[in-house]
């Protein structure tokens, strides 16, 4: 039995069952901490200990039901956290002191927040009587991250704590996910009462619709039948609200074509013939032009962010739209919409399945979008002496499980995955695409193997990427996770360098960070790990890291190439339309056309 003493001598069971503690003896604000998390399905909590909040890892210690992961750092944590709950679903928890263990919370928040990750960061404060007075680390946290959460509570009462807790996990999971504060003063986790678990829940402000308009939805399917150059773009929508099969189904039955953004890979196969890949800054050209000539934009769960739009007055300009989201907020925030369905994606498609039927008529677009994919292949040349990133990538997807999770940093190598990596299943690659975070590859990637033991996990970084967390490889070694992570080691910051060969005449504007041998510095972790050089060793060398019983790191040391090859191609410029698409180190889309005498 989990049990302790409280100050007053009683003993007490934070382990008995829900809503019940023995005899309604007094616990401590941590210990009800603890409970209400446990009575929410809690099961990791990825947290960093300090003054302010270690009276919760004590409570922690007695738990039978949650595991709490130290990370290095506090960002660690929330990418940890987040990791969990962009391959599970479920409410990813992390955990910081006050004052500076929260603010490096705020970038992991912040990230969760943009990609719409269901998250609850926990921090200790100050205790409440010296609020205000610039304590020793205090920080208002909850002002400070006031923008990037979808609510933020300041405990001031020890009775609140269950109902705080139900109310936080259930926002961060509901409506649009993302991420919930809860600050807690110390001297509520230190104070007692006999707490009240049986509480119901109360937001009559918070109220998110779910069920979309089933006349909307006519609508939409009468757009549909009308359409010569229909095309479905999904997004992370239809992972977080998991339509997948919905989404599958529906195409099963249409036969329309499908393009995903970054968030939404996985989300339907991409070995598909239907399936056009990724769109935007650098996604495949067939698709860009594609969604460029459709005259009917079936958007599912998408943002129309710059990073698929780029030059907002010519993207798509022949189109009409129809646009499924869970946030209201999002339809007409950046196009305008012709058909808009609020509500959830999964419940929308169902509507759409029942009326849907194959779309006749669209045989020549379907000829045209797979002239397209051949005209304008992804693709890479190998070279003899040096090895070739994309070469790595595609190696390493042939050999992995099939179930395999992939997770990576940003940058080049982040570009490259989702280019040649085929995903197929959702939950299955984690990326930080809207925030664009260096150093989440690492951490996420371990959040995903503590939720996912039994499968292989895989994190794809840069050299930059990796060193912003490198601390976590003691992580893994220590509570022995095995994370596989490949390091693209080409001594430079390359998506930076790239603007810089693009647009700043090479330039070097600080962007090269230098050689480091990443074996070595794992190897001072206790981490097993190699150093590649030669195109022959990839094969054998990822052969080594997936047989591996622990974490490993494979250090894949390759030249930075300033030549097109080394670039990540495709590219629209900043700004630019899909006419401006980078093809290689001479032309781009339009004057490739104009060439041709294509008209455009």
């Amino acid at each position: 039995m989990a049990s302790r003493k409280t100050t007053s001598n009683k003993i007490i069971d934070i382990d008995k069952g829900k809503g019940k503690q023995s005899a309604g003896l007094p616990m401590k604000g941590r210990d009800i901490i603890v409970k209400s998390l446990e009575n929410e399905g809690v099961e990791v909590i990825f947290g960093y200990p300090g003054g302010a909040s270690m009276e919760i890892h004590q409570a922690l210690t007695l738990s039978k039901k949650i595991r709490h992961i130290l990370p290095r750092h506090e960002q660690g944590a929330a990418f940890a956290a987040a990791g969990y709950a962009r391959t599970t679903g479920r409410v990813g928890v992390c955990m910081a002191t006050s004052g500076p263990g929260a603010t490096n919370l705020l970038t992991g928040i912040m990230d969760s927040k943009m990609d719409s990750i269901p998250l609850l960061a926990i921090t200790g404060q100050v205790p409440a009587p010296v609020l205000g007075t610039d304590a020793f680390q205090e920080c208002d946290v909850v002002g400070g991250t006031f923008p990037m959460v979808k609510h933020s509570y300041l405990v001031n009462n020890i009775n609140d704590i269950p109902s705080i807790i139900q109310e936080a996990v259930h926002i961060a999971t509901t409506g649009r996910p993302g991420p919930v504060l809860v600050d807690i003063p110390k001297n509520l986790q230190q104070q007692e009462t006999i707490p009240n678990f049986k509480v119901s829940l109360n937001l009559p402000g918070y109220k998110p619709n779910y069920k979309p308009s089933p006349q909307q939805v006519k609508k939409a399917m009468h757009a549909i039948r009308e359409a010569k150059r229909p095309i479905i773009y999904a997004g992370g929508g239809i992972i977080s609200g998991e339509a997948s099969d919905e989404l599958r189904k529906f195409i099963e039955i249409t036969g329309l074509p499908i393009t995903n953004t970054v968030m939404g890979l996985g989300s339907f196969p991409m070995e598909d013939p239907l399936s056009l890949h990724m769109l935007g800054m650098h996604g495949a050209v067939y698709a860009n032009i594609a969604i460029n000539h459709a005259d009917l934009i079936i958007a599912l769960g998408v943002r129309f962010d710059d990073r698929v739009t780029g030059k907002l007055a010519e993207f798509c300009p022949n189109a009409r739209y129809i646009h499924v989201d869970i946030d209201p907020s999002e339809i007409n925030k950046n196009v305008a919409i012709d058909v808009p369905i609020q509500g959830d994606v999964k419940l929308a498609l169902k509507m759409m399945c029942d009326q849907a039927e194959h779309k006749e008529g669209i045989g020549d677009w379907i000829e045209q979008l797979q002239g397209w994919k051949e005209e304008f292949p992804l693709a890479y040349e190998l070279n003899e002496k040096s090895i070739v990133p994309q070469h790595v990538i595609t190696e390493a997807q042939r050999l992995a499980n099939d179930d395999v999770i992939v997770s990576v940093g940003v940058g080049q190598h982040q570009m490259w995955t989702a280019q040649f990596w085929r995903f197929h299943t959702p939950r299955t690659f984690m990326s930080s695409s809207g925030l664009g975070t260096m150093g989440f590859g690492l951490p996420a990637a371990m959040g995903a193997q503590v939720a996912h033991p039994d499968r292989q996990v895989i994190n794809i970084d840069g050299d930059g990427c990796f060193l912003m967390n490198i601390q976590e490889l003691q992580t893994l070694k220590i509570e022995n996770i095995p994370v596989k992570s490949i390091v693209l080691n080409n001594a430079h910051l390359g998506m930076v360098a790239q603007w810089e060969d693009r647009f700043y005449d090479s330039l070097r504007g600080h962007t090269y960070i230098g050689d480091a041998n990443f074996a070595e510095i794992a190897a001072a972790f206790g981490v097993a790990g190699e150093t590649i050089t030669k195109p022959e060793e990839v094969e054998p060398a990822l052969k080594r890291m997936l047989a591996h019983k622990g974490p490993y790191v494979l250090d894949v040391k390759y030249p930075y190439n300033d030549q097109s090859h080394g670039h990540v191609i495709p590219m629209i410029p900043g700004g630019g339309a899909y006419l401006d698409s980078i093809l290689d180190a001479d032309s781009n889309l339009r004057q490739y056309w104009d060439k041709k005498g294509v008209e455009y």
